[in-house]
């Protein structure tokens, strides 16, 4: 894969939600080998992206991160309405968004991803274990006006606008040339999430 910058994108972290299955730990704040998964993932688009940003409702946790973080623009939409978010507040045509509690994200699978951008794409998402992963994805500006109807509508799925727009799937075979298990795509939803994947409470 080439070891150049992914030019034209901005990577996000998606940290809107309430981590009520973690307690109401930020889930971002989680840490591995003793750094924050947010602090991770910045640091790998601070090398791969022009510029990166976190959406997120509270911002306190992530205010120390170095980057912008910004609300949802229309409330109670989940990933969605921070997809949405990030559409508006970035300043180049796609964006990398990933969920803030994805700790080994890596520069692999986001450049596999990038270099099936082409004209007539709208969106890229790998789909693994027969399942589309929207917050492991590149969703680019013309997938906006979709996704504000969609929103304004009731409450899509990030599945739901894939399949509204042009968008290419990676398919597992092609995936696990550069992640072999899928190991990027791993998240920590739940304590027993954390503790299989090494995490550690930030209040630790």
């Amino acid at each position: 894969m080439p070891s150049d910058r992914i030019d034209g994108c901005t990577g996000v972290l998606v940290a809107g939600g309430r981590a009520a299955r973690l307690g109401g730990i930020p889930k971002g704040l989680l840490r591995l080998e003793g750094e924050t998964i947010a602090a991770r993932a910045l640091r790998l688009f601070g090398s791969l992206f022009p510029a990166a940003l976190v959406v997120a409702n509270d911002p306190a946790p992530y205010r120390q991160l170095g980057v912008a973080v910004v609300a949802d623009r229309i409330a109670g939409k989940g990933a969605p309405g921070g997809v949405h978010a990030a559409m508006h507040a970035a300043a180049t045509e796609w964006i990398f968004a990933a969920a803030c509690d994805m700790p080994f994200l890596e520069a692999g699978p986001i450049r596999l991803l990038a270099a099936h951008r082409r004209p007539g794409v709208a969106a890229v998402l790998v789909r693994f274990g027969g399942v589309l992963q929207p917050l492991h994805a590149l969703w680019s500006r013309e997938c906006l006006p979709v996704l504000e109807r969609m929103l304004a509508a009731g409450d899509p799925s990030l599945m739901e606008l894939a399949r509204a727009v042009s968008a290419h799937v990676v398919e597992e075979r092609e995936w696990r040339t550069v992640d072999p298990a899928g190991r990027a795509l791993e998240n920590a939803n739940t304590p027993e999430d954390a503790a299989r994947l090494g995490l550690t409470s930030y209040q630790l």
